[in-house]
């Protein structure tokens, strides 16, 4: 019967071979899933801060405008302010 037992022997150890690469497999599924996700939350976050970035341009160029708007404004206001001078002293 020694050769029926180093049968049943190999049997098992294909079998454990079998069981050890599915999990193997299946821990490098779970992986590359988390992996993926990572790099999905990584690309939405990237995606959001270029979108700030955006933001922020854009807020920069609208201060930028209003001061222009502002100082047009102002020399509006010295022009006005010299002519009505002016008519008063005529």
């Amino acid at each position: 019967g020694g050769a029926g037992r180093s049968k049943m022997a190999a049997g098992g150890a294909a079998d454990a071979q079998a069981r050890f690469g599915h999990s193997v497999k299946g821990l490098l599924t779970e992986k590359v899933t988390s992996c993926g996700t990572d790099v999905i939350a990584l690309t939405k976050q990237v995606l959001k801060g270029s979108r700030s970035a955006e933001l922020l341009g854009q807020a920069a160029r609208n201060m930028v405008m209003q001061e222009d708007a502002i100082l047009h404004s102002e020399d509006s206001l010295r022009k006005m302010a010299i002519i009505t001078t002016h008519l008063q002293y005529q």
